[in-house]
């Protein structure tokens, strides 16, 4: 191939909106960067946020706190989850669920994935059976959502304890509900890389009053949790706030000023990414040998990263073709590799988990690749990046041919 190059880097951010800039100015002016180091009636920039974020989820109850992984392993143990218990999840996921799972104390039984990168609920149905699991932490991974209607048979079937991890879908949809809200609880991160950066932090989402009254204690409340923007009412917490002991996982303050302008761009966001999403996939979908996951018209998702597939390529031909991408300036993941790289891992390396067999999604990771889409490249930058991804999967489709 000729000598196209890609400058942009994949890691790189838009800048934080002045807007946030100002807010988080005060908050540091102010001196109280502790979520309840307020005055009087006053709400906190985290109470503030919490009600913010709940309007727009559409749900009851919000708690604002440390980061994505934490409102899983949280929400878990809100939910009773006991030591050793069994928690059914996606195989293709990132490490913090899994890691989510054992830091509350549960076992995780690892669900396989079908070609469209989402739960494959015929095993799903399986391992419940088999695993007498009460819990299910689906990951809604790199923002795909499986048929809820159909998951959410199995739940009520099984009377299974729902809990999603959104890390990669806020402000996504199945059919018009939002996702999130079709469990016990809605788990979001807002690290740098997803769809609002305040570094790290998180967001649980419920609607039911004893489960957020126990996840606010946990976090680290004390007895201040009437100071909550999005809380049950105090008369929930009378036994609770005795019965559940105190973690520290709080938001602080300065997180939550510079979160809550960026809520308000969201829906304009969501439509950036997916123009360019759309656009590389188009160029993707017309190179004979490179495969993308179907997305159901039920689905309404967010498209900040991109996976696609070459079936047949060997483990050394996916290593090189990740090299020579990376020559032309194309910085891809694969999740194929046996040794964790950066935030890329597999089944294979969480070796706290008891080994567990899992072919058939092996064998689609063998040959799955991802890119993240951030807003700050151009529609221009997504065609070429899509021209150089195309060129150089060419000689290694030729192989498999």
């Amino acid at each position: 191939m000729g000598r196209k190059l890609f400058s942009r880097p994949f890691t790189q951010q838009e800048p934080i909106i002045q807007e946030a800039i100002d807010a988080a100015i005060d908050v540091l002016q102010s001196g109280r960067l502790h979520r309840y180091n307020s005055i009087g009636d006053e709400l906190s920039e985290a109470s503030l946020l919490e009600q913010e974020y709940a309007s727009f989820q559409g749900s009851r109850y919000c708690l604002a706190c440390a980061s994505g992984g934490y409102a899983m392993s949280v929400s878990l143990k809100a939910a009773g989850l006991k030591s050793g218990e069994k928690v059914l999840t996606n195989m293709y996921t990132l490490a913090p669920v899994p890691g989510s799972i054992s830091n509350a104390g549960g076992e995780p039984i690892f669900i396989e994935i079908n070609e469209n990168l989402v739960l494959d609920l015929e095993d799903l149905s399986r391992k419940v059976k088999s695993s007498n699991a009460r819990f299910l932490l689906i990951s809604h991974m790199r923002g795909h959502l499986v048929d809820m209607n159909k998951l959410m048979q199995i739940v009520e079937d099984n009377n299974l304890i729902l809990i999603e991890d959104c890390a990669h879908t806020m402000g996504a949809k199945w059919q018009d509900k939002r996702s999130g809200n079709f469990g016990l609880a809605g788990c979001f991160s807002t690290q740098t890389y997803k769809h609002m950066n305040s570094g790290e932090g998180g967001l649980l989402t419920s609607d039911d009053a004893e489960f957020m009254a126990r996840a606010i204690i946990l976090s680290g409340s004390y007895m201040l949790y009437e100071r909550h923007g999005a809380a049950p009412d105090k008369e929930v917490f009378k036994d609770i706030r005795l019965q559940t002991p105190n973690y520290s996982g709080r938001m602080d303050n300065l997180r939550a000023a510079i979160l809550r302008p960026q809520l308000k761009s969201l829906e304009k966001n969501i439509k950036r990414w997916n123009e360019r999403y759309q656009l590389v996939e188009k160029k993707l979908k017309k190179v004979v040998g490179i495969e993308l996951p179907e997305r159901s018209i039920e689905e309404s998702y967010v498209g900040s990263s991109i996976q696609f597939r070459i079936p047949g390529i060997t483990n050394d031909d996916a290593k090189a073709f990740l090299e020579v991408n990376k020559k032309h300036g194309v910085e891809i993941k694969w999740f194929g590799g046996d040794d964790p790289n950066g935030f890329t891992s597999n089944h294979k390396s969480w070796q706290y988990v008891e080994h567990q067999s899992l072919e058939v999604s092996d064998k689609i990771l063998s040959s799955l690749f991802d890119l993240r889409l951030p807003l700050t490249f151009s529609l221009e930058d997504c065609s070429l990046l899509s021209e150089i991804i195309g060129e150089c999967a060419e000689p290694f489709i030729l192989k498999i041919k």
